[in-house]
């Protein structure tokens, strides 16, 4: 059954207090950078899991931050969006202090959130948002460059139920904007409406299609207005984020009858950034 998630507006602005964007021109779309070695699982012992994130040296120039001993620059989980398959569990967002967005993260359990692990490489400056699987295996995750500035949209691809994934730009060249909405009706099937942000008297919103299972792009339409999918999934409303102030956590929930059922919670606080 195809299935694809909604992103619930979570985030506190507290936490995402970052500084207007210099307007710059696009640079090529960044290739991996992992911050950490391959995860290890983390156990689910019902309390908030706190990622082991470490931040380098280079984050810390790349980024811009002054941070020292004494006044280490505080870092953020920000979780976006969650699916699930079975006991296969995923949750897409970013890790960022607070000015910048550092890396995209991807989290995944393959025991219905008992034990969790990071997947995939992380991406500097960059963010993940919407996911949608069409079956156990075929599933695809958007996201983009956040710093400085909204651009290069791609797509995360697995074949395999989340074993693996490979990150395939919508564009081969750096593109300003942003990945609004996609769905996939088949395998191959899919659109994705992108928001180029304010841009004087030019078109905003641009609607691609793809043929390929999100390997290439194809422009289908332009618009200043928004544009809605014309062929959108029926949304899939077993699974949600949501932000829990009192342990500072994002909850993963799953959909019971009327009840939401909370299977693994993360810390919003990482380890800080410091020398």
């Amino acid at each position: 059954m195809l299935r694809r998630i909604i992103i619930f507006p979570i985030v506190c602005a507290a936490l995402m207090a970052q500084d207007p964007p210099p307007q710059t021109t696009p640079q090529p779309a960044q290739t991996t950078a992992p911050a950490v070695p391959a995860s290890p699982k983390f156990q689910n012992d019902g309390k908030p899991i706190t990622l082991p994130f470490q931040c380098t040296a280079e984050d810390i120039r790349w980024a811009g931050m002054t941070c020292s001993e004494d006044e280490p620059c505080p870092i953020y989980l920000e979780l976006s969006a969650a699916e699930g398959m079975g006991d296969h569990i995923f949750a897409a967002g970013n890790i960022h202090s607070d000015t910048v967005t550092l890396y995209s993260v991807l989290l995944g359990s393959d025991d219905a959130g008992h034990t969790w692990s990071q997947g995939g490489d992380l991406y500097r400056g960059a963010g993940l948002d919407h996911i949608q699987f069409f079956d156990p295996l075929t599933g695809w995750i958007s996201g983009q460059t956040l710093f400085p500035i909204s651009q290069d949209p791609f797509f995360m691809l697995t074949s395999d139920g989340g074993a693996t994934w490979r990150m395939k730009p919508v564009f081969n060249e750096s593109h300003f904007g942003g990945i609004h909405q996609f769905s996939f009706d088949s395998k191959s099937n899919g659109s994705v409406i992108l928001d180029q942000g304010p841009a004087g008297d030019s078109d905003r919103y641009s609607r691609y299609e793809s043929l390929d299972g999100g390997e290439t792009w194809l422009l289908k339409e332009q618009s200043k207005k928004p544009l809605q999918l014309k062929r959108g999934a029926t949304p899939a409303a077993n699974w949600r984020v949501r932000a829990e102030a009192a342990t500072r956590s994002y909850r993963i929930e799953r959909r019971q009858g009327d009840r939401w059922i909370s299977v693994a919670a993360f810390s919003v606080r990482l380890p800080v950034c410091k020398p």
